[in-house]
C-alpha cells in the first residue's frame, strides 16, 4: 500500500503536468520551426519560434499558418509556413521598385536591406497578381477575414504573390523569437515591428 501511494504521488503530478502542458499548447502558445530561407535574414532555417495563438495580428506581424489548401504546392495538411503580414483585411497593397505600399502609404522595410527589398519583389498590385490565383481572382483589396503575406527574402519566398491570401482560420498565431540564439536586431525585426 505504501508503494502504491508513493507511485501515485509521482504519477498524478506528472499526469496533471502533461495535461496542463497539452492544454497550454492547444490554446495559448506552441512552438514552430522555420523551414527554408524565405524569412532570411531575420529568421533562418531550423530556427525555433514561440507562436502565440491569440495575439492580435497587425501589419508586419510574423505569423505561422497552415498553407495546405492555400498554396497548391503544400500538398499535406499541417504544412506550416512562416511569413510576414503585409496586408490586413480591407487593405490595398502594391509594390513599385522594391517599395511596398499599403493603402497608398509606403511601408518602412528597414528590417531587410535594399537588395532584399528590390530583388524578387517586382512591380505589382493585388489585381495584377490575382489574375493567376485560383482563389480570389481580380482582387483589388485583401478580403474580409484574410491576410496578405510575404517572406522577407523576396527572391526565394513562395508567398502570397503566387497563391493569394491566408484565411484567418488557417493562422496558428503570431510568432516571436526566443531571447537566446539570436541577436537584438533580429529579435526586434520579428518581435517588435508590428503596428
Amino acid at each position: 500500500m505504501k508503494f502504491l501511494k508513493g507511485l501515485l504521488g509521482i504519477v498524478i503530478p506528472i499526469a496533471i503536468g502533461l495535461a496542463l502542458a497539452l492544454v497550454i499548447k492547444a490554446t495559448v502558445v506552441t512552438v514552430a520551426r522555420v523551414d527554408g530561407p524565405s524569412m532570411e535574414p531575420n529568421l533562418v532555417n531550423n530556427e525555433r519560434l514561440l507562436v502565440w495563438r491569440h495575439a492580435k495580428i497587425k501589419h508586419l506581424s510574423v505569423i505561422v499558418f497552415d498553407a495546405h489548401g492555400e498554396d497548391p504546392s503544400a500538398s499535406k495538411p499541417n504544412t506550416d509556413y512562416v511569413k510576414r503580414v503585409i496586408g490586413l483585411p480591407g487593405d490595398t497593397v502594391s509594390s513599385n521598385n522594391g517599395n511596398l505600399y499599403v493603402n497608398g502609404k509606403k511601408v518602412n522595410q528597414s528590417f531587410i536591406s535594399n537588395y532584399q527589398r528590390t530583388t524578387g519583389t517586382g512591380n505589382w498590385d493585388l489585381q495584377t497578381l490575382s489574375k493567376s490565383w485560383a482563389k480570389h481572382p481580380n482582387s483589388v483589396k485583401v478580403p474580409k477575414g484574410n491576410y496578405f503575406v510575404l517572406g522577407d527574402h523576396r527572391s526565394v519566398s513562395n508567398d502570397g504573390r503566387y497563391w493569394g491570401f491566408v484565411p484567418k482560420k488557417k493562422i496558428t498565431g503570431v510568432a516571436k523569437t526566443f531571447f537566446w540564439g539570436t541577436d537584438k536586431t533580429k529579435r526586434n525585426n520579428v518581435n517588435k515591428l508590428a503596428y
